[in-house]
């Protein structure tokens, strides 16, 4: 049609159209900000809802206790292993040392040196003595750290086992959470797409149809975007079902529609030429024409071919001559291009 109107009405209707796409553009942001917000009508679920907390937390302090347990063993084992290494080598540096003295020694066969014998052998002793103790607290700290990971490791697995059913609960929960936020996506969504469809229906070719269309724009994107994405999966039965259903509808709206304009069509090519000129208004007689088509009965006509003056598909005349210049022009036309007289004093093509 816009190849019809006047320039500036193009360029109106452009501006109008921009119009319904900036209203439905706040539509959508303020619909978006209610939708978005419609997550905190419901309290926020956590796991420790479907704990028994006492327990819980009597567990968790056990185990926070064990773990630092098994940390200070794990230090004193690093310290008893350093004590212990330090042991070693001294044992071992006085054993070298007694062993080198007695190589000399049995070389001398010098009585005198016997005393110092036994107390070289009281001060390895006592080396030895230190050692064992040193190996003694490395073992002592290797079963604390061992006692202290057991019971972490045995209390963390009975905390796990109750998360576990904790969460299963919460799953199931949060699932019934989720049917309520989108039944209340739903009730906000499928009215303003009731009313777009009766807006669609009623007003949009009214005089505010950029208004209608940019709440019609707002309400499909309401539905599509904000609603269709969160329909429940239950296995994905319920999003197929709803598509199937949408579909369905969609497809016997325009099955009907499709029908009406038939009917339409048959009803207003069985009328007289001068009522069906009547009923065609004037752009849209133009539009079609520029589009190679008869305004009647919309199927394509060869307009080039200045020996076909009528419709050879419904018989609506397409060109007639001017009654003042004799000039063949469209039927359609208010003004002869020629002369400039009007169409009321034209006459059939045929008479020339």
């Amino acid at each position: 049609m816009s190849k019809a109107l006047r320039l500036s009405e193009k360029w109106f209707r452009r501006g109008l159209w921009l119009v319904a796409v900036v209203f439905a553009g706040f539509l959508i942001g303020l619909g978006g900000t209610i939708v978005g917000d419609l997550p905190k009508v419901e309290t926020p679920l956590q796991v420790d809802d479907f704990l028994d907390r006492a327990e819980a937390e009597k567990l968790r302090a056990q185990i926070r206790d064990q773990r630092q347990a098994e940390q200070d063993a794990q230090t004193a084992l690093e310290q008893a292993q350093l004590q212990r290494s330090k042991a070693r080598s001294e044992s071992q540096a006085e054993r070298e040392t007694f062993n080198n003295w007695l190589a000399a020694r049995s070389v001398t066969q010098r009585v005198e040196h016997d005393p110092e014998v036994m107390a070289r052998t009281k001060v390895l002793d006592g080396l030895k003595q230190t050692e064992q103790r040193t190996q003694q607290a490395v073992e002592a700290q290797q079963q604390a750290l061992l006692d202290a990971r057991q019971a972490a490791t045995a209390a963390q697995r009975q905390l796990s086992r109750m998360e576990s059913s904790a969460y299963e609960k919460l799953g199931v929960e949060r699932r019934k959470v989720e049917l309520r936020v989108f039944l209340y996506r739903l009730a906000l969504t499928l009215p303003l797409l009731v009313v777009a469809g009766w807006l669609f229906v009623k007003k949009r070719k009214g005089t505010y149809w950029p208004f209608v269309w940019g709440f019609i724009f707002f309400a499909l994107f309401a539905f599509f975007v904000e609603l269709v994405p969160y329909l429940p999966s239950y296995g994905g039965y319920v999003r197929y079902v709803v598509g199937i259903a949408i579909t369905v509808l969609v497809g016997r709206y325009a099955i009907l529609a499709l029908n009406r304009y038939l009917e339409r069509q048959k009803q207003a090519e069985s009328m007289p030429d001068q009522e069906r000129r009547k009923e065609l208004g004037y752009d849209v007689a133009l539009a079609r024409l520029a589009k190679n088509v008869c305004p009647g009965c919309e199927r394509l006509v060869d307009l080039k071919n200045e020996k076909i003056d009528f419709c050879p598909h419904c018989g609506i005349g397409l060109f007639d001559r001017c009654g003042h210049c004799s000039t063949r022009k469209s039927a359609f036309a208010r003004f002869c291009h020629a002369c400039g007289t009007g169409a009321q004093s034209g006459r059939p093509a045929t008479e020339v």
